[in-house]
């Protein structure tokens, strides 16, 4: 365990240079954070000079911010005892047209380098690594390329293969075509055809700007945004997207993807004296310093409000309805590198959006005048000027005034109200369990935290200080009891940098957007020579040649047998029964004061009709309310004493047999260990009182998720047409069309235009009838050794307490199973990746063991 407040001995302060006794020392530490601490203010390494090292105790983490002597390039180093590294390098790329070149050039720097010429490297290296997470992303404002992975080796291949990409791209003018866009014939080896647009990118953001949500997101920023690059479509919009050269390409290369535009993270536990070496040696030690110019300046502040109305199509399942505009009110809030001020803000934005009992929640989702927020609703942390948006979805267009208003009057009742103090509390636990709640893809998460105000120049290691900000958020209020009314009428009441943006549906809309690519495409061809377009037949026939060539990967870096390790690390679990006959897996492991809980209901005797009503009940159950509390007390204490209750449907295949599945329901939850109680306190009230009656809020619920399933379908098409396909090969697969396909999207569609939805609630509680009680249940939990007894004991005084059905259900369908519970109490098992209690064969993805 890491000890933040343990001294450097004297004889090490006396140490200058890298020595070869510094080094020895350093990793004689038993900890990745340990040996973090022992870097110096001004040490050398590799090129580097040491400019902070600044523990960070509430992350468990050492943060070692370096600087690069020859290009200026910055580097920040995460020690942590994490196995699971990562590596990232992220560009400031501030384009300031809306060709798309930041995305274009993200693509296509994937498309080979120096020393890996080979096309598609990236793809090719999934089989030759043992990555735990590959990809590359591309901002508003900065192009990021991260990876992660746990074996050492791997890491040095990756970081080769990374860094050859970003600095030294074959930047080849066919993969240009291939990637960003081109004019080729319908049929590229035939001239006579017609001629048309094609580019991965150009396809890619067509489908983008199909999704209405996405359209509404990006005129939001483009306008309260205008002046300097958020004005532009940095993914490209796809008229623009042809007038980009693959010349214009190469010098963004080179002026972007400098390292004096560049910020390097490293995080886990291998050596930062590694990762410096090979960075410096394989990529900066070839460039000189520069001065990219690629700051984003402040926007200039309006001194009035402003209007802007735009298009989109009409929603596809809600053909017909009058409801189908979209409106937003939103404000410009201060740079984002102000850690403090961002903080504060972040924390208002969300007591005044989140959960039933935030206000706008109050005055606008349950006003009946919509079904759901406008997107980007929040604080949105993304650009250098901040900014907050509220609105609704699904309006009709005489209401567009009336949701203005109501958005004016909760601004001003919230300056005369404030906010209640368990308000303030439960926002403040989230944070504490948050910072203590660890993750497989923990790097990843700081990563992207950061990435946007270090981006701007911000300092990513006050960011990263949570406990910091918490400490001075509380002085804050406490020093001024109205501090957060002040903020909504300094940043919100009194703020002229407003927007009303507006959007309604357009039944022509796509044929007027079908119109203006025609026009494009017949300005392009028309300019063209004779010769002009040989040339693109020509190179349409050459690019074909090269999609089809097989391509030799042997100049990618590879793992060898000895450099993987032998065996799997062993995970002891322990399995006993609680409450007569409830199988109750325990698993202790360092969790940093959270205790997780997991209980599994089998449903084998669920009748058929019952089945697409699963997914909407496990969607509301906990947020009807339970007990004697209604669903905005429930909402309240659920905040403050747990890090959320998490209800799912289940479908678990049968991996040794196709024809079989088990179905069910998954809870899962986890809180601080003072709070254990209080949580199954919670869950007993909602398996055994569930409130079923709330009507009115049931309503709301239901639009609320009709209108994310529908918002998400232009999204995930090609996720409902995998659904879909698989429906009629197992019988698994269709019942997961049923949970999560296009069939539940339509059902949820049509109960949330029922007039009368008593039906529904009449099927939502014959589920309840075979659900919630501790027949068909199986549990998991996870805690700290120490507290695994006494973890045991309170989830089983919870078992204790529900009910058990007495008489036998037999399955409904031929193709379920129920997993048998263990012989007997005190089994145990050493699992190693493959299976738990928790799971069918096969499912092992689905109940992880660790935290």
């Amino acid at each position: 365990m890491w000890r933040c407040s343990r001294p450097v001995p004297v004889a090490l302060r006396r140490l200058s240079g890298r020595s070869a006794e510094l080094r020895a020392w350093r990793w004689g530490s038993t900890t990745a954070c340990e040996r973090a601490l022992q870097y110096r203010v001004g040490e050398k390494m590799h090129g580097y000079t040491v400019s902070q090292v600044t523990p960070v105790p509430e992350l468990f983490l050492t943060a070692v911010k370096l600087d690069h002597d020859g290009t200026g390039a910055r580097h920040l180093h995460l020690a942590r005892e994490d196995s699971n590294n990562l590596f990232s390098v992220q560009f400031r790329t501030t384009p300031m047209d809306s060709t798309g070149v930041p995305h274009i050039l993200e693509h296509t720097v994937l498309c080979g380098s120096q020393k890996y010429p080979c096309r598609d490297p990236f793809f090719k290296m999934l089989n030759r690594s043992l990555s735990t997470f590959m990809n590359a992303f591309t901002a508003s404002d900065y192009t990021m390329y991260p990876f992660s992975t746990q074996n050492p080796k791997d890491f040095q291949n990756l970081l080769s293969v990374y860094l050859d990409a970003a600095f030294f791209p074959c930047l080849r003018e066919l993969d240009f075509w291939q990637e960003g866009w081109r004019l080729e014939h319908e049929d590229p080896t035939d001239p006579k055809t017609a001629l048309v647009f094609k580019g991965v990118v150009f396809n890619e953001m067509k489908g983008a700007f199909a999704d209405s949500e996405r359209v509404f997101s990006q005129h939001l920023q483009n306008q309260l945004l205008p002046d300097h690059t958020y004005a532009a479509v940095s993914g490209g919009a796809p008229l623009c997207i042809p007038d980009l050269t693959w010349e214009q390409l190469r010098e963004f290369h080179a002026k972007h993807y400098h390292p004096s535009n560049a910020r390097f993270l490293t995080y886990g536990n291998f050596p930062l004296e590694e990762h410096l070496r090979q960075i410096h040696e394989e990529a900066l030690s070839k460039f000189q310093r520069i001065e990219p110019n690629t700051a984003v300046p402040p926007q200039q502040r309006w001194e009035m409000p402003r209007e802007h109305h735009v298009h989109c199509a009409p929603d596809a399942l809600a053909a017909g309805s009058p409801r189908q505009t979209t409106v937003s009110v939103s404000f410009l809030l201060p740079d984002i590198t102000d850690t403090a001020e961002a903080f504060a803000l972040t924390l208002l934005s969300t007591l005044l959006v989140s959960g039933p009992s935030a206000p706008f929640y109050k005055a606008l989702i349950e006003s009946g005048l919509g079904s759901d927020f406008s997107p980007d609703v929040g604080y949105n942390g993304h650009t250098r000027d901040a900014y907050f948006s509220v609105g609704l979805q699904g309006v009709a267009e005489a209401d567009v005034a009336r949701v203005r208003d109501i958005i004016d009057r909760t601004l001003d009742d919230v300056i005369a109200n404030g906010f209640e103090d368990d308000q303030i509390e439960a926002l403040l636990h989230k944070i504490e369990i948050r910072m203590k709640h660890q993750s497989v893809s923990f790097g990843l998460a700081l990563a992207s935290h950061i990435a946007s105000c270090w981006n701007h120049d911000g300092d990513p290691v006050e960011l990263l200080q949570l406990g910091a900000q918490v400490a001075q958020f509380r002085r804050r209020l406490e020093e001024n009891p109205e501090f957060l009314q002040e903020k909504v009428k300094q940043y919100f009441k009194n703020n002229r940098h407003k927007l009303t943006l507006s959007m309604r549906p357009d039944d022509q809309y796509s044929e007027k957007q079908m119109q203006l690519e025609t026009e494009k495409l017949r300005q392009k061809v028309s300019s063209l020579s004779s010769e002009d377009k040989r040339q693109v037949y020509e190179k349409g026939l050459q690019l074909q040649t090269q999609q089809s060539e097989a391509q030799d990967a042997s100049c990618l870096p590879a793992l060898k047998v000895s450099d993987i390790e032998p065996s799997m690390p062993c995970t002891e679990l322990a399995v006993a029964l609680a409450a007569g006959n409830v199988a109750l897996q325990s698993c202790g492991q360092p969790t940093n004061g959270v205790t997780y809980v997991r209980a599994f209901c089998s449903l084998p005797a669920l009748p058929a009709a019952l089945r697409p009503y699963v997914p909407l009940f496990c969607s509301v159950l906990t947020k009807l309310g339970c007990g004697i509390l209604d669903y905005r007390q429930q909402a309240q204490q659920i905040e403050l004493k747990t890090g959320g209750i998490a209800v799912t449907p289940q479908v678990l295949p049968d991996s040794s047999h196709l024809d079989t599945y088990e179905q069910g329901v998954l809870f899962s939850s986890f809180c601080l260990e003072r709070n254990l109680q209080d949580m199954m306190h919670l869950w007993g009230e909602i398996f055994n009182s569930p409130r079923f009656e709330e009507e009115q809020h049931f309503r709301v619920l239901v639009k609320m998720a009709a209108q994310e399933l529908a918002n998400g379908v232009p999204d995930s098409g090609h996720l409902y047409a995998s659904i879909r396909a698989n429906k009629t090969l197992t019988p698994a697969g269709d019942l997961q069309e049923t949970f999560s396909g296009m069939e539940q999207v339509r059902l949820m569609k049509s109960i949330a235009e029922m007039a009368d939805v008593k039906p529904v609630l009449s099927q939502l509680l014959l589920i309840k009838d075979h659900m919630l009680d501790r027949e068909n249940m199986r549990c998991a939990v996870n805690a700290a050794p120490g507290q695994l007894s006494w973890v045991q004991q309170v989830v089983g005084d919870f078992l204790a307490g529900l009910g058990q059905r007495t008489r036998e259900r037999k399955p409904e369908h031929p193709h379920v199973v129920e997993k048998p519970v263990p012989n007997g109490p005190g089994d145990s098992a050493c699992l190693s990746g493959s299976s738990s209690l928790l799971c069918t064969a096969g499912c092992s993805s689905t109940w992880p063991t660790g935290t």
